[in-house]
């Protein structure tokens, strides 16, 4: 007997999954849709622009700083051991505009501003305020996610832009400053081997994580159920899932996007 319910509620659990999985995707369309739909509300575009760029400024260039500083002396102790100093410049770069940028940027961005998103639809959802603008004949998605979301794709790059000159900065400082490096060979081999694909690939996978966190946050925040309780539980599902997500894509994109140049190269 005891078997038999473990059973059956191991398939309720993955019914249920296929269920949510299943409503995501709608909720997914449906919003990118909305984006494209008028009417347009550039004001609220904006102030989310605002939210999610500019009060991310801060935590950005502090994580990329520093980011950029500890990379830099672990790969220069162990190029040190092997006799090649000169290729920390080149190592960092790549490391930074292919990984560590978009994918500290998109876990940075989506705890900040993923779970405000998640709290703030959550609790709307649970004092009937999304209902209410059913009622005035207001789309809730088209008023409260689509404009999270298109100022999520458009921000997250730009993020990641000042992530990795904050961290390519902070490398420069130390390799120079503090390991006594040349700073001519530093510049000229990162010019040498970082190409722009590079860059973009990393600006690419900003800009799919923006999507990605919003989307996954707004979600949760939309379909809250439970009261106070309820808008805890949704915000902490839509930050944990939105960061699994953003590590699982990154392996995802890293290959789609490399054999997508390749073709093209």
């Amino acid at each position: 007997m005891g078997l038999d319910l473990f059973i059956r509620s191991q398939f309720l659990k993955f019914f249920n999954l296929v269920e949510q999985t299943g409503e995501y995707f709608l909720f997914f369309w449906n919003s990118l849709l909305k984006i494209f739909k008028a009417p347009f509300r550039f004001e609220e575009i904006l102030k989310h622009v605002e939210f999610i760029g500019i009060r991310s400024l801060g935590i950005i260039i502090l994580t990329g700083g520093f980011t950029g500083l500890a990379l830099t002396l672990q790969i220069w102790l162990g190029f040190s051991l092997v006799g090649a100093p000169n290729l920390v410049g080149p190592t960092v770069a790549l490391g930074i505009f292919r990984e560590l940028g978009p994918v500290l940027t998109g876990l940075i961005v989506s705890a900040r501003a993923g779970g405000a998103m998640a709290a703030r639809l959550g609790t709307m959802k649970v004092t009937e305020q999304i209902e209410a603008l059913k009622v005035m004949g207001v789309n809730p998605i088209q008023y409260l996610v689509a404009p999270r979301v298109l100022a999520s794709v458009l921000v997250a790059p730009i993020l990641c832009g000042v992530f990795d000159f904050m961290a390519m900065g902070s490398s420069y400082f130390l390799s120079v400053s503090v390991l006594d490096m040349d700073g001519a060979i530093f510049l000229d081999k990162i010019f040498r081997w970082i190409k722009p694909s590079d860059i973009y690939e990393g600006l690419i996978k900003a800009s799919v994580f923006g999507l990605i966190f919003s989307t996954i946050c707004t979600y949760k925040g939309y379909h809250t159920k439970g009261g106070a309780k309820g808008v805890g539980e949704a915000t902490n599902s839509g930050v944990v899932l939105s960061m699994v997500f953003i590590i699982i894509f990154d392996y995802v994109l890293t290959n789609v996007i490399r054999v997508y140049f390749w073709f093209v190269s």
